[in-house]
């Protein structure tokens, strides 16, 4: 590889390099929920309709009835579609901490891992 090649390519290794590692470096706290129940910002109507006898089982129910798993952000109360629906299935209701990258004209987090809130 000729000097002038290297010249150019470095920067956009450098570049490259601290994309990648800006977009796996965001943390999102919040508690993990259904679609429905967070856009209704309430479990009510749909412990219901399931017969849930309580808030994770509404989760899990509206999760088995077609819904999908979102976070819904401690601070802005925005709520998260989860690119990943497999992940989130042990946390659902409890509070966590979710690291990753945020799509934001879809609003969808792209899931690296997702550990339980301290």
């Amino acid at each position: 590889m000729t000097k002038k090649k290297l010249f150019y390519l470095a920067p956009c290794a450098l570049l490259l390099a601290s994309t990648i590692t800006a977009q796996t470096g965001s943390t999102f706290t919040g508690e993990i929920n259904d679609r429905a129940c967070a856009r209704a910002n309430s479990h009510d109507a749909m412990m219901k309709r399931h017969g849930s006898q309580n808030t994770k089982q509404c989760i899990l129910d509206c999760i088995k009835a077609g819904g999908k798993y979102v976070l819904v952000d401690d601070k802005t109360q925005a709520v998260y579609l989860l690119d990943d629906q497999q992940k989130p299935a042990q946390f659902a209701g409890e509070k966590v901490t979710i690291t990753g990258t945020l799509d934001k004209d879809s609003s969808t987090l792209h899931v690296a891992d997702i550990q339980a809130a301290q």
